[in-house]
């Protein structure tokens, strides 16, 4: 039996790893009040409307106390939700079960003075179309 908790720890483990690495980062040369303000103009300028800001980095500084840890993960940590007509139809007329990709979300970070744009992975098919969106807003936000 302990060989088959060891196996499927290991898988455990790599699938958290592979998961953690479903995303792609551009680095950012510069602050994150600055990064943001990149991302947010990427955005808008496609004339795409930002339906939230999730400010997750100041929600983990706020509550690592309260769930019992004092490790700083990030310094700064906002994600710009947003959604396009056009692609969101599109790629939901191609399976409705896309929608559960939406909204789509672009991600800045600082970590010690690190700062990084980025976005998830989105699945094969119609979907790389969105990714596509992602990483020219990602790229055009880094100077990339």
């Amino acid at each position: 039996m302990s060989r088959l908790a060891a196996t499927v720890l290991v898988f455990a483990l790599a699938s958290q790893t592979a998961l953690a690495q479903d995303a792609t980062t551009y680095p950012f040369d510069g602050s994150f009040e600055d990064a943001t303000f990149a991302v947010e103009s990427a955005i808008v300028d496609r004339g795409l409307v930002i339906d939230y800001r999730s400010h997750v980095g100041e929600m983990l500084n706020r509550t690592g106390a309260d769930v019992g840890s004092d490790v700083k993960i990030y310094d700064q940590a906002d994600v710009f939700l947003f959604c396009s007509a056009v692609l969101s139809r599109k790629v939901m007329e191609a399976d409705p079960m896309n929608i559960a990709h939406c909204p789509y979300g672009i991600f800045v970070t600082d970590r010690e003075g690190q700062v990084a744009v980025g976005y998830r992975h989105l699945p094969e098919g119609a979907m790389q179309e969105v990714q596509g969106l992602l990483d020219e807003i990602a790229r055009e936000a880094t100077g990339q």
